[in-house]
């Protein structure tokens, strides 16, 4: 393993930052720490960058203990959301500079930027200055100085939240393929969905100082371990039921109650795509009014109003939304294809046990 986390936690006097976090990232991986502000993600990374000391558990690069190795000595690179790139340096000088402090030679230098000149699109820049550059030029430099004294590993914080939506984009692919290229294990803090599913190889997943979830981006959408983690990756329609007759029902909707008792409560979850749509009133049980479309590109999200009230959000594409001729205002007929559990109410002194399987929709139109 490139990175190994066991145990960690951090305390800032009596304020846990970080609580108990193990996980591990192998060499050649690109990792997204993923979760709110005040989660622990940033504070994590500045554990294993040797910025911050943790106060319980340990942490190994290469298979080495390096809580009380100094930051210089970690072999690590670094790169910030401000760029924190030297003013009056020219772009050669702010490549060059860990490799003078290094005392590299000065051919190996020159060579060295030479080489990530070329291969970060930078060449022709050497004698610019930062602030003769564009925001992404700059974020570019920040990386290539990062990589200059070939790390074992890269550590991002936020490298993409002082650039605007365009270049935001461009700089997510230009990552993607220079991690391809160069193969650095590689960790980025973020707290854009979009962006840790499109990066990264593997998501860890933060909230209040716990870890929620480590999985790939199709395994974090798909198979969400709690409901936390359900809600803030993605968009997802949540309902809460009530066993009544042997059946979980919310207001018209109703639900296998896999072995609850009379009276108890379930919660369950279903993405957008898993609520099928037809103009077809008869295709199937239920109807809904479209209350309104949401244009997101390729994709359209579909705002669906039950006669009870009751709001289901569907997810279609916008080929399929032409064919059928939907707009908003029509009545059309639902189902839920398929759901998830994401409580049962079994308690454990003052947690909730949590289950996420997948269940296929009672017989037709739920």
């Amino acid at each position: 393993m490139s990175i190994e986390i066991r145990n960690v936690s951090k305390k800032f006097g009596e304020v846990a930052a970080v609580n108990n976090v193990s996980f591990s990232v192998k060499d050649g991986e690109l990792v997204a720490l993923l979760g709110p502000s005040g989660g622990g993600k940033t504070t994590v990374l500045r554990m294993i960058g040797g910025l911050e000391v943790p106060t319980d558990g340990d942490i190994f690069i290469r298979g080495q203990r390096v809580n009380d190795i100094k930051v210089q000595k970690r072999n690590i690179g670094f790169v910030f959301q401000n760029y924190a790139l030297f003013k009056n340096m020219t772009v050669f000088k702010n490549i060059a500079f860990g490799l003078k402090i290094k005392k590299w030679k000065r051919a190996d230098i020159d060579a060295r930027v030479a080489e990530l000149l070329k291969l970060l699109d930078l060449q022709g820049l050497e004698k610019r200055y930062p602030h003769q550059l564009s925001g992404g030029q700059r974020q570019r430099i920040a990386i290539a100085r990062a990589l200059a004294p070939k790390p074992d590993v890269l550590l991002l914080d936020e490298p993409f939240g002082a650039v605007d939506a365009k270049i935001r984009q461009e700089l997510r692919q230009w990552l993607v393929h220079l991690h391809h290229d160069l193969k650095v294990t590689t960790l980025f803090v973020t707290h854009d969905q979009e962006e840790a599913m499109e990066v990264s190889d593997r998501i860890v997943i933060f909230s209040k100082g716990n870890l929620e979830q480590i999985g790939t981006p199709r395994e974090i959408y798909e198979q969400p371990a709690n409901e936390f983690v359900a809600r803030f990756v993605g968009v997802m329609n949540i309902l809460e039921l009530t066993v009544r007759n042997g059946l979980a029902r919310i207001n018209e909707l109703e639900f296998p109650a896999h072995g609850l008792t009379e009276g108890q409560k379930m919660r369950i979850g279903f993405r957008p795509y898993a609520v099928q749509v037809s103009p077809d009133l008869t295709a199937y049980r239920h109807q809904a009014v479209l209350r309104h479309t949401y244009f997101l590109g390729i994709m359209l999200r579909l705002e669906l109003v039950l006669p009870s009230g009751l709001i289901l959000r569907s997810r279609i594409s916008k080929e399929d939304y032409a064919r059928m001729g939907l707009a908003d205002g029509q009545k059309v007929s639902v189902q839920i294809r398929t759901y998830r559990i994401l409580s049962k109410e079994e308690q454990l002194g003052d947690e909730v046990a949590t289950t996420y399987e997948t269940f296929p929709s009672l017989g037709e139109g739920i």
